[in-house]
């Protein structure tokens, strides 16, 4: 293994963030590469048709062009309806990022679990595999919001969030019958807990899970015994269509320090 060969980052936006900040917690001297497909973003409105075949064909170009010893599909939608094929096109690792479930079910003491993701990820099947495997005795709420992608994406790149429009996003999921009772609220989408401080603060009393720090403790074991870099290097961030001009100032501190247009 060269220990130059990056992880690969890969999501629809800027959402895959919230996985690679722990990942570089754990792996600090890791070489990364994040790709935010933000000409096709955003994923959650698209069909399952136009994902299944956008993602892996992307994937395939960026594995040719970067050579990573792991790729990582840091978006929920993309892994509940793409990972199978991703996985089956491409000669390395690969990671998913599904719906934290299982340690929802853990912690629920209401038995009562609210699922906040994108419109596609709320609707798959993966997500009731996931209920009956690991939650069988929860009462599980959906709710689709692409409002609350937007106001991430605006979030980082450095906009005014106002709490009402957080609120009013997630509001049907806590207005449905028996949301009341929601104690734990998966955030079945990667952006979502870059707007965790504000989605606690409208939505008092609840615990939020995501899947980011299972994801990078995954990511840590399956590299467990590579070579590293001696010391850490300066993240290389890609879009494949034009960034927003704010944006670079914030993801310096994600340790992203050269931007690239594919």
């Amino acid at each position: 293994m060269d220990p130059t060969a990056p992880i690969l980052f890969f999501d629809s936006g800027v959402g895959g963030l919230s996985v690679l900040a722990p990942t570089r917690e754990l792996l600090p001297n890791a070489p990364l590469v994040y790709v935010a497909d933000n000409a096709g973003f955003p994923y959650g409105k698209r069909s399952e048709a136009e994902i299944a075949s956008r993602v892996p064909a992307l994937l395939g170009r960026l594995v040719e062009r970067f050579h990573p010893r792991l790729a990582v599909i840091a978006c929920n939608t993309a892994s509940t309806i793409a990972l199978d094929h991703v996985r089956s096109a491409l000669d390395l690792p690969v990671v998913g990022t599904v719906p934290a479930i299982k340690p929802a079910g853990e912690t629920s003491k209401t038995r009562v679990i609210g699922v906040l993701g994108t419109q596609a990820t709320v609707r798959q099947p993966y997500v009731d595999d996931l209920a009956a495997k690991f939650a069988s005795d929860c009462a599980l709420i959906r709710h689709g919001s692409p409002e609350l992608v937007e106001l991430a994406e605006a979030k980082l790149a450095g906009g005014e969030i106002a709490l009402d429009a957080v609120r009013e996003a997630a509001a049907p999921m806590f207005g449905a019958e028996g949301g009341e009772e929601i104690d734990v609220v998966v955030l079945a989408c990667t952006h979502f807990p870059l707007l965790r401080d504000e989605l606690a603060a409208a939505f008092p009393g609840r615990q939020w899970i995501d899947g980011g720090p299972g994801i990078a403790r995954r990511i840590a074991w399956l590299t467990r015994e590579q070579p590293w870099p001696a010391s850490p290097s300066p993240g290389l961030m890609v879009f494949t269509g034009e960034p927003r001009a704010p944006l670079m100032s914030q993801l310096a501190k994600y340790g992203l320090a050269e931007l690239r247009t594919l």
